[in-house]
């Protein structure tokens, strides 16, 4: 009886385990999709606002949201192209690695933007514009670059497979009309004529090169050689003539 209490017991437990175990994993997933529409959002506005910015703050405030915007939404497109591209294709990994190296000079490019938006010696700040600028065109350059030769790989994937499937289909179509590649009205080679037989002679019809007329030109023997004469013996009586008596 205490066997069947500790048995009943240990199941009790190990249902409370993994009821505990379930409800952090439903917990957990549910915050990450909050904290991804939160981000999601939070990225939405920021970058509305950028935008309003760089169209109504003219001078170098409008120039550095017009940076941080092309910066950031350059990236962004990379990062969403790398990470479509590396479920298919796990070659990409480097080339993820690579863009991870790249997006951390860009979160700092990004964040002293950011600081340098409050910045009040307009002076300052444009004179440190032309460096700005040209880092910031030097990493949506390297991005932008990493960005078409992942999408011209699945293209040139994409085309060299349907052009397998291409011949794979010809190949089957083929198959399926048989009946047009065999040639049914097709006739048998003829055969070669006679020869034109001599004037005045009637012979049979003969081929050329056949056993027959090989026979034909051979000269006609008899069937039976006629036999030659006897030779007469001195102890042998004078033959008598068939009309005497």
């Amino acid at each position: 009886m205490d066997a069947v209490f500790a048995v009943v017991a240990l199941l009790f437990v190990l249902l409370v385990v993994l009821g505990a175990y379930a409800t952090v994993k439903v917990v957990g997933a549910a915050k990450r999709r909050v904290d991804d529409g939160i981000a999601q959002a939070r990225r939405t506005v920021e970058d509305h606002t950028l935008r309003a910015k760089s169209f109504a703050q003219p001078g170098p405030a409008g120039e550095l949201a017009q940076l941080r915007l092309k910066l950031r939404t350059s990236m962004r497109a990379t990062q969403d192209a790398l990470h479509a591209g590396v479920a298919e294709d796990e070659s990409l990994k480097e080339s993820l690695g690579l863009f991870d190296r790249l997006s951390a000079h860009g979160h700092e490019l990004d964040a002293e933007l950011r600081r340098l938006e409050s910045e009040p010696d307009r002076a300052t700040l444009a004179e440190r514009l032309p460096e700005l600028r040209e880092r910031t065109e030097r990493i949506v350059r390297s991005a932008d670059s990493l960005r078409w030769a992942v999408r011209d790989r699945a293209r040139r994937f994409a085309e060299d497979e349907l052009d397998t499937l291409n011949a794979q289909i010809d190949v089957e179509t083929g198959a399926l009309r048989h009946w047009q590649t065999t040639d049914s009205s097709s006739t048998p080679p003829p055969w070669p004529e006679a020869p034109a037989a001599e004037a005045g002679v009637t012979s049979e019809q003969t081929w050329s090169d056949t056993p027959r007329s090989q026979r034909a030109e051979e000269p006609t023997r008899p069937a039976i050689t006629p036999p030659g004469p006897r030779p007469t013996y001195p102890w042998q009586k004078k033959t008598r003539p068939e009309n005497t008596t």
